[in-house]
């Protein structure tokens, strides 16, 4: 693989701190009146699905460009993975969602990606679609807290901000993209979406399946499902690397844009590796427990592993003010 172009760019627009902050009062609202309803926990990706733990093993003979940050030499970490369904409600599996894969990798050491000190975990959270719905934070959080409002209140918010026909294009769209079919933690690939650093170099994340097969009527029960794999021996993931090659074909700041695999390949630098276990077991149920008090957030992470573009410093400051209205 030849080296990764080094041209990547942020560009911060003047108004986006003041932005940002209302964007965090806006999902600490949300957060609130659904925390009413079902009791303290986040903003999103409210169902916890699964608490596991497993080991994470970074691959030797990686080209020099990949050997930054947890990947610089070879060597294993303990990991957390939590596996949750994307909304801010605590609704039937069987409906459409976003679902997410978060992994910490801890006992990290190094310069946090906050600039604030050192820090000993690196979280990777990851979605199970390639890209996000919107080139940025904007016009994800207007449909988040009119969406919470009911569906009357979201069409009036669509169409006052993209006009009648525009507001029908961007509901075709919305139902596109939750309704995607999902298979199975287990048997879909989860991707960043947005790109993080990886030393001087810019990369998006992609987690590899670690099974083809599906299992029917596993729809309504994804922790079910997952815990029934579990059981027959362990799960082996697949991390891998996407490099930034030019703004136009890879951008940094649109995260509506899914980098060609034919421009970009991907490389595997490391595997994750889930032991069977029991998560109903007393020591299960305690594990599970002490993830979902956790913060999982892209900037708990080393400084060469830093989020990149408007949407991950836009998650910077609302996952800060949902970590505070969980404590």
């Amino acid at each position: 693989m030849s080296e990764p172009g080094r041209s990547w760019k942020e560009r911060v627009a003047g108004d986006e701190a003041t932005r940002h902050a209302g964007y965090a009062s806006d999902f600490e609202q949300i957060q609130a009146t659904k925390s009413a309803r079902y009791g303290k926990g986040r903003a999103l990706h409210r169902k916890q699905q699964l608490g596991l733990k497993g080991s994470f093993e970074v691959l030797g003979n990686l080209p020099a460009h990949a050997c930054h940050g947890v990947f610089a030499a070879p060597g294993s970490y303990d990991a957390w993975v939590r596996l949750s369904n994307g909304g801010p409600d605590r609704q039937a599996d069987h409906k459409p969602d976003v679902r997410g894969f978060a992994i910490k990798l801890k006992g990290v050491s190094g310069p946090g990606a906050l600039g604030s000190g050192p820090t000993d975990a690196q979280d990777f959270l990851l979605i199970n679609h390639p890209a996000f719905a919107f080139a940025g934070a904007d016009e994800f959080v207007g449909l988040a807290k009119h969406l919470v409002k009911g569906p009357g209140a979201l069409l009036g918010y669509l169409v006052k901000r993209y006009g009648l026909f525009g507001a029908m294009k961007m509901m075709k769209r919305l139902g596109e993209t939750f309704k995607r079919p999902f298979s199975g933690f287990a048997t879909e690939n989860f991707h960043s979406a947005a790109p993080i650093a990886c030393g001087p170099y810019a990369a998006r994340v992609r987690l590899l399946a670690a099974s083809d097969e599906p299992r029917k009527g596993a729809s309504g029960d994804w922790a079910g499902d997952f815990t029934r794999r579990l059981v027959q021996g362990p799960l082996r993931f697949e991390l891998q690397l996407q490099f930034f090659v030019d703004e136009k074909r890879t951008p940094i700041e649109d995260a509506s844009v899914d980098w060609s695999e034919d421009v970009a390949p991907y490389l595997t630098v490391g595997v994750l590796s889930l032991p069977p276990q029991d998560p109903a077991s007393p020591e299960g149920r305690e594990l599970a427990a002490a993830i979902e008090a956790a913060a999982f957030d892209p900037w708990i992470a080393l400084m060469d592993h830093r989020p990149l573009g408007e949407v991950m410093r836009a998650r910077k400051v609302v996952y800060f003010q949902s970590q505070q209205g969980r404590r």
